[in-house]
């Protein structure tokens, strides 16, 4: 009889719970003009976004679907509902939220974290924010912590409008076309000149319903001189149907500033995660790209770094989990402007029961800068024999000076470190689970205490019954 791991402090429950859809609005699926029509009045959109809205939906139309990385003609548009919404509106106040979904968040933890450790959280389910927060004290500071449909008509109404989708513009792909297009929810962050937020925000995005779409928009603006560290939280219920979320995050990082972005997503199994991220990063400033990636059927996630200051910085830290079913096309593009910019990409994949991770780096040094600095080192563990894990390097080097260097390594647990552990009185999976867990530790670290565990305990439950 095969023993399974021993884990006391997860149950897959604590994602996989689903609640009544009863009392929801939802459009029916397929991607018209009508949908997106509709979508924009269920919003109150200005003018200009619709416009937005709809010259969207007609590249769209004209994009063809990428061919380079996982199969995606699969997912069938007409399956997915673009727009779902419980019968509520956003609250201030947690006791204020509906209690089947302010439920579904205390069972994720959202309100106890807010508590402890974070200046504000938002809290998406489906299509719509439910609940927006931030402290009193960092309201105090000129932080600026609202849901986006609320920054389109705020008194930011204006810096929006003008920074919205330009660093991911509609024509670049066909899914920022789609976002383009439907997008509802997400938050919208300004930090002012000088400002050191000490303690993170938080946004947790919740799929709920089955068969539908989730497509928030992040957009960060942190001014000259100030600190910021954004926590973005995902999950989702398995269903026997296709999920899509195709998310997108901007963030513009100021002259000596410094945004780290942390991500742990935990998609279900049945989600297609086609997510778009990127920053423009002035002189001496830094983006930190921190990423666990666990769940979904399929996913393409790129965060992108655009140095365009002298002096500019990059950091991207991640992981990726495949099982069985998964095929996770991850990494990050980095593009050299300034002189003196630096880039530094340390990822980590592990396949396990003929999942598949592909891990795509691109470089690009533009002529202008001088003496840059690129560093990429990518390290996949593989479980079996029946998993697969590719390093897809790509470098564009246009000036004579730069100093530019990438690493890969593929390997397998080693059978002595198991047998060693074993003769201390572990069990064999467990053993592996140990293993698994020490390799994730460098992304680990980097993250706060709460989310560093919860990555932990998601390994745990993905080596459940690794062998046997």
């Amino acid at each position: 009889m095969t023993k399974k791991t021993k884990i006391d402090d997860i149950n897959r429950n604590l994602y996989d719970f689903k609640d009544d859809e009863s009392d929801f609005y939802r459009l029916s699926g397929g991607l018209t003009r009508e949908t997106v029509e509709t979508i924009s009045k269920e919003k109150n959109d200005p003018e200009w976004m619709r416009e937005f809205r709809l010259r969207s939906l007609k590249l769209y139309n004209k994009i063809p679907l990428p061919d380079w990385g996982p199969p995606l003609d699969e997912l069938n548009m007409e399956d997915i509902s673009s727009y779902v919404r419980a019968n509520t509106s956003m609250k201030g106040k947690w006791e204020e939220v509906p209690a089947d979904i302010k439920n579904t968040f205390e069972r994720l933890g959202i309100p106890q974290a807010e508590r402890e450790a974070l200046a504000g959280v938002g809290a998406q389910y489906d299509s719509e924010l439910v609940y927006h927060n931030v402290k009193e004290e960092v309201t105090k500071k000129g932080v600026v912590y609202t849901d986006m449909e609320s920054a389109l008509t705020g008194p930011y109404a204006d810096l929006v409008k003008s920074k919205f989708m330009r660093l991911l513009p509609p024509q670049e792909h066909k899914f920022m076309a789609l976002h383009g297009a439907v997008w509802s929810g997400g938050s919208f962050v300004y930090v002012p000149k000088g400002i050191h937020l000490d303690i993170p925000l938080q946004s947790y995005f919740r799929l709920n319903a089955p068969g539908a779409g989730q497509y928030e928009h992040t957009l960060i603006i942190v001014d000259d001189d100030a600190y910021l560290h954004f926590i973005e939280g995902c999950s989702a219920p398995k269903y026997n149907v296709a999920n899509l979320h195709a998310g997108c995050v901007e963030i513009y990082v100021g002259k000596n500033s410094t945004v780290r972005y942390s991500t742990i997503e935990n998609w279900s199994k049945n989600m297609y995660n086609l997510n778009s991220k990127r920053a423009l990063v002035e002189e001496d400033g830094a983006i930190e790209w921190i990423s666990g990636s666990f769940g979904s059927h399929t996913s393409y996630l790129y965060p992108n770094s655009i140095l365009k200051g002298d002096r500019a910085k990059s950091e991207y830290t991640g992981i990726t989990f495949s099982g069985n079913g998964q095929d996770l096309d991850t990494g990050t593009k980095i593009v050299h402007i300034g002189k003196d910019t630096t880039s530094f990409v340390n990822a980590k994949s592990i396949s396990k029961s003929g999942g598949r991770n592909t891990f795509r780096s691109s470089v690009e040094i533009r002529k202008s800068a001088k003496n840059a600095k690129s560093s990429v080192s990518c390290t996949s563990l593989m479980l079996d024999d029946k998993s697969r894990s590719d390093t897809i390097p790509s470098m564009d080097v246009r000036t004579c000076d730069a100093d530019i260097g990438h690493e890969a390594k593929i390997g397998k647990i080693s059978e002595e470190v198991i047998f060693y552990l074993m003769s201390r009185g572990i069990d064999e999976e467990e053993a592996r689970a140990m293993i698994v867990t020490g390799f994730a530790n460098p992304i680990a670290k980097e993250l706060p205490l709460e989310y560093a565990v919860e990555m932990n305990n998601l390994i745990k439950l993905e080596m459940e019954g690794a062998i046997g």
